[in-house]
């Protein structure tokens, strides 16, 4: 089998740390994958702010989204989760991307190996604040009231909340181990289910590799903002690391 990519956390069009340099290295990073890529694996987030409604689809990105539209052509399996920013993600980039939309906690056998992947936010016990507004976003009939919103109100109220997310204010987040919800989401799991060699993540912006008590590994991604992170799997060589680094 070919290698496996995960990204997580880009933010496009989130105005902090040179959001035009962003997109660019991404769609750099995207075209750069080496022919023996089998697939890809967004993990959310990618968009700071996405709203798509049935004839509308957010300005920009042609050349990120041509990019991934060349993945996909090529025969690259290109699938997608929704963060908690870029939750209104709904037929487009299915069907004039081909990208394959999954919903977390997502569980794939690749190279012999159990993976437990998704975003990440909304797992395991506590923050029921955060799981109730995560719901309504979620929620048709919320949707379709939002939807009934003019896209010019709907994309500044969107990019407006961006701007005052913790993210905008340059705040820092320290993943707390195994107090985090999503470690004791991935120990439980593989207490109940068991056989689950990595769990890949996004959300919390904090590059971790850490062993679960129940079996395998737990990875959070970096994100774009600062790192250009990724992980990547081959079979026979495991997980690894990596930084992307525009050479263009």
């Amino acid at each position: 089998m070919g290698k496996v990519f995960f990204v997580a956390d880009v933010h496009l069009g989130l105005d902090v740390a040179s959001p035009r340099k962003r997109e660019e290295d991404f769609t750099a990073f995207l075209r750069s994958l080496p022919e023996d890529t089998e697939a890809l694996y967004l993990l959310g987030d990618i968009w700071d702010f996405w709203y798509e409604y049935r004839d509308v689809v957010p300005r920009g990105y042609v050349r990120l989204l041509g990019a991934l539209a060349d993945l996909t052509d090529r025969g690259v399996k290109v699938s997608f989760f929704q963060g908690n920013h870029d939750v209104w993600t709904y037929s487009y980039f299915r069907d004039e991307i081909g990208m394959i939309p999954l919903d977390q906690p997502f569980i794939v056998n690749i190279g012999g190996k159990n993976f437990c992947i998704g975003h990440g936010d909304g797992l395991g016990p506590g923050d029921r604040g955060y799981k109730f507004l995560r719901a309504l976003f979620h929620n048709k009939v919320a949707q379709s009231l939002f939807s009934m919103l003019h896209p010019w109100v709907a994309f500044r109220f969107g990019n407006a909340w961006s701007r005052h997310n913790r993210l905008a204010r340059g705040a820092s987040y320290v993943f707390k181990g195994k107090e985090e919800p999503v470690y004791k989401f991935a120990n439980a799991f593989g207490t109940m289910n068991g056989g689950i060699d990595y769990y890949v993540f996004g959300h919390y912006h904090c590059q971790t590799r850490m062993p679960v008590e129940s079996g395998g590994e737990l990875f959070i991604l970096g994100d774009w903002i600062h790192t250009r992170n990724y992980l990547w799997f081959e079979e026979g060589s495991g997980m690894k690391s990596g930084y992307f680094q525009n050479k263009e």
